[in-house]
């Protein structure tokens, strides 16, 4: 199966001689179709450097990078009729109204009628297509953009910081919107600061750091590699407690009250949390939490370094 993106090795580099910038540094990055990917860095990481290459907005100065299986570059037009873009901070003809934004998009897609789905969208998104593009708040201007990527039959959707300017609430409907064309099967590249988002939604997540992918999976995967949190109350510490293998911040605590007992918080390692919880269930759990690392955890130890 094809993968639906594609980019090798790229490189961009802004300015000249010791001015110059490195923005992207041999970034490779792979999406696969229907997938959600989730495209996590600071600002500065490189992100939208590596969507505007992407969509042939910039041209890298080394690297490959293929949509759909096809050179991006040379195939662009017909290419962009198979995608949607919603970049971070949207600009609107003053003169034209929503509808008339909505409808040109259309069309400049290859289709000459109203999308079935606009309707229930402006109503999900409380958008009046009927004002000018100079009476539209940036949160208006970004429902815009976005009514007309969930509204399109495009079958991937470019998503760079794409809830930008929206309240909690119009966020709270981008999400459920992203996760019904997940399910729909749509492959989506989401570039993000808002990890709660990320989360919530993508099948596999990129760290962008410097221009390079540094890690890149499932959250399965990337917790892996890292920690789980645990804490418990038991009645005593295993007897060789002290010298267990891969635990870090821990904190022991003896309990008030007649029963007595220590409450233990600590972090383990992956590899290890089973043997723990074997060996703390020889010695009396009465209560026992264990959470993974979220992803804003895994994306700070990346960027803690």
């Amino acid at each position: 199966m094809t993968d639906v993106i594609s980019l090798t090795g790229l490189v961009k580099t802004f300015g000249r001689g010791s001015a110059a910038t490195r923005a992207l540094d041999g970034l490779d990055l792979v999406v696969a179709p229907g997938e959600v990917h989730g495209l996590l860095g600071p600002n500065g990481a490189g992100k939208s450097t590596t969507l505007r290459i992407l969509l042939s907005l910039l041209r890298p100065d080394a690297g490959a990078v293929r949509l759909f299986g096809r050179d991006a570059r040379r195939d662009a037009v017909a290419l962009h009729r198979r995608l949607a873009y919603v970049p971070g901070d949207v600009a609107l003809w003053p003169d034209l109204s929503g509808g008339q934004v909505l409808a040109m998009l259309a069309k400049l897609r290859g289709h000459s009628g109203p999308a079935r789905r606009l309707p229930e969208l402006l109503e999900r998104f409380d958008l009046d297509p009927g004002k000018k593009g100079r009476a539209y708040s940036k949160g208006n201007r970004q429902k815009v953009m976005l009514v007309a990527a969930f509204a399109s039959e495009a079958e991937l959707l470019v998503l760079d910081e794409p809830t930008s300017g929206l309240d909690p609430l119009m966020e709270a409907e981008f999400r459920a919107c992203l996760a019904e064309e997940k399910a729909r099967g749509r492959t989506i590249l989401l570039s993000s600061h808002i990890l709660s988002e990320v989360e919530a939604v993508c099948d596999r997540v990129s760290i962008i750091r410097r221009g390079r992918v540094a890690e890149s999976g499932t959250l399965a995967e990337l917790r892996h590699l890292t920690r789980t949190s645990v804490s418990a109350e038991v009645e005593r510490l295993p007897a060789a407690f002290g010298g267990f293998p891969g635990l870090h911040e821990v904190r022991v605590t003896d309990l008030d009250g007649p029963a007595g007992g220590v409450r233990l918080e600590c972090s383990v390692d992956t590899d290890q949390l089973s043997h723990l919880m074997v060996a703390l269930g020889t010695e009396g759990i009465r209560s026992l939490t264990s959470r993974p690392p979220t992803l804003e955890e895994l994306f700070l130890r990346h960027y803690a370094a």
